[in-house]
C-alpha cells in the first residue's frame, strides 16, 4: 500500500464542511474538519488529486510540524530543529510565507527571516552550501504559521493558490475568490445539471464556476503545482499529474443547461466575457445586459439563481435606506420566478429583513474579511404542464448553519 501523507487543506471560513464532502469524493481518508481548513490522509497520488480537482481549497499543506516559540532566538532554534535536508537541496530554490496572529513580534517580515535563516544555516551545516530564495517563483514553498507561541512549519504542495485559476484576466471591485464561488454552488446543491443564473454577475466568477462543474472540466487543469519542483518528489509527481490531467480531459462533458450572467455595467460585461474566453466557456456561458430588479424572461423550467449582490458600497448615494430599497426590488424580481430557487450571499445585516422572505436554509461563511450569511430560498411552483430543465432538484437540502469560532481573524 502507498504511503499516506498527513495534509491539511485551508479554505475560506464557513466552508470548511463543503470542502471536507468534496475531499471524500477525491479520495482522501481520515478527514477531519478544522479551524479555516480540513486535515486529512492521502497516497501520492490521491493528493495530486486533490490540487488538480479541489474547488474550494485555497492551499494543500504538509505539515512538518508545531513547535513551541518563545521570542526570536526560541523562533530559530524552532525552525532549525526540522531536518530541512530532507525536503530542500542545494540545487533548489525556497522562500518562506509568514502568517501571525497574537505574537510579541510586529511584522511578518521578520518572522519570515528568522525561519530563512535557520533553514539556510541548517543546510549549509549538513550539506555543506544553502540553497537561494526566490520570493517570486521558488521551487519549495515553506509556510509558516505563529499564534501566539505556537509555529506551525509546512511545505505548499500547490505554489500558487488554488483560487488562481488562471482565467481571471479582467477584475471588477470586490470580486468574489474563485473557490469561495464554488463552495457557494455546492451549498445551494448546484451539480452542473440545471439552468443557472446569476443577476448581477459582476467579472463572472460565479457563472464560469458553474460552467466549470457543468463542464466537469479539473479547475488546476491548465496551471502547474509547486509539488512538481520538489526535489524528492518533483519526477513522481510531474509523472502522476501528467496522467491525471489526460483522464480529466478525457472526461469533460457537453453543458446541456443554460448558463446566463447579467450585468446593469457595461464594464462588467466586459470584464466578465474576458473572462469567461479565458476559462475556456464562451459556448457554455451566455452574458447580457440586465438590471436584477427587471430581468428578462429566463428559460422555462427553472433552475438554480446564485448571486452576490452590492454589500452597501457600490451603488453610489442612497445610504442604507437605499439599500433597503434595492434588497425589496430585488426580492419582488427573483422571488416571483417560478421554478427558480434563489441563494444569495448577503454581506449586509439589512438584506434578510428588506428582501422580504423567510430562507429555507442559512450559512455563516466569510468574504475575506467580510463576515456575510449564504441565505437559501425555496422555488415557487413551475406552472402545471411544465418540466424542469433536466436535473433540476425539487427542493434545496436545508444547510446547517457553520458560524466562524473567531471572528477577529
Amino acid at each position: 500500500m502507498a504511503e499516506r501523507l498527513a495534509l491539511f487543506a485551508t479554505a475560506a471560513r464557513g466552508t470548511e464542511d463543503l470542502l471536507a464532502e468534496e475531499l471524500k469524493e477525491l479520495g482522501a481518508k481520515r478527514i477531519r474538519q478544522d479551524r479555516g481548513g480540513v486535515r486529512f490522509m492521502a497516497a501520492l497520488d490521491e493528493a495530486l488529486n486533490v490540487c488538480l480537482w479541489s474547488r474550494i481549497a485555497m492551499r494543500v499543506l504538509y505539515p512538518l510540524g508545531e513547535f513551541d516559540a518563545h521570542g526570536a532566538q526560541g523562533l530559530y532554534d524552532a525552525v532549525a530543529s526540522v531536518p530541512w535536508e530532507e525536503h530542500l537541496t542545494t540545487n533548489v530554490t525556497f522562500a518562506v510565507d509568514a502568517n501571525l496572529k497574537d505574537t510579541e513580534h510586529a511584522h511578518s517580515g521578520f518572522v519570515a527571516l528568522k525561519v530563512k535563516d535557520a533553514i539556510v544555516d541548517r543546510l549549509r551545516d549538513k550539506l555543506g552550501s544553502r540553497p537561494d530564495v526566490d520570493t517570486r517563483n521558488p521551487d519549495v514553498s515553506v509556510v509558516a504559521h505563529l499564534v501566539k507561541e505556537k509555529l506551525s512549519l509546512s511545505l505548499d504542495l500547490v505554489g500558487e493558490p488554488l483560487h488562481r485559476r488562471g482565467y481571471r484576466v479582467r477584475p471588477t471591485p470586490a470580486p468574489l475568490k474563485e473557490n469561495l464561488a464554488a463552495a457557494l454552488l455546492r451549498a445551494a446543491g448546484y451539480t452542473g445539471t440545471e439552468a443557472l443564473v446569476d443577476p448581477m454577475c459582476g467579472s463572472g466568477t460565479l457563472v464560469i464556476e458553474g460552467g466549470l462543474i457543468a463542464r466537469k472540466r479539473a479547475p488546476g487543469i491548465n496551471r502547474s503545482f509547486a509539488v512538481e519542483r520538489w526535489p524528492h518528489l518533483g519526477t513522481r509527481a510531474k509523472e502522476l499529474l501528467a496522467d491525471l490531467r489526460a483522464d480529466a480531459r478525457r472526461n469533460e462533458r457537453k453543458v446541456e443547461v443554460p448558463i446566463l450572467g447579467f450585468d446593469k455595467s457595461d464594464e462588467a460585461l466586459e470584464a466578465a466575457d474576458r473572462n469567461v474566453k479565458a476559462a475556456r466557456l464562451g459556448e457554455e456561458i451566455t452574458l447580457a445586459e440586465g438590471d436584477a430588479t427587471k430581468l428578462p424572461p429566463l428559460p422555462e423550467g427553472g433552475g438554480l439563481i446564485l448571486t452576490n449582490p452590492p454589500y452597501g458600497d457600490r451603488l453610489g448615494s442612497g445610504g442604507q435606506k437605499g439599500m433597503k430599497t434595492f434588497y425589496f426590488k430585488l426580492g419582488d424580481s427573483l422571488r416571483a420566478l417560478p421554478g427558480w430557487r434563489v441563494w444569495v450571499l448577503s454581506g449586509n445585516p439589512a438584506f434578510e429583513s428588506a428582501f422580504h422572505a423567510r430562507p429555507m436554509a442559512r450559512r455563516d461563511v466569510w468574504n475575506g474579511p467580510i463576515p456575510c450569511t449564504l441565505l437559501g430560498y425555496r422555488a415557487p411552483p413551475l406552472p402545471p404542464g411544465s418540466k424542469p430543465v433536466l436535473g433540476t432538484p425539487g427542493e434545496s437540502l436545508e444547510v446547517a448553519p457553520v458560524r466562524p469560532e473567531h471572528q477577529d481573524e
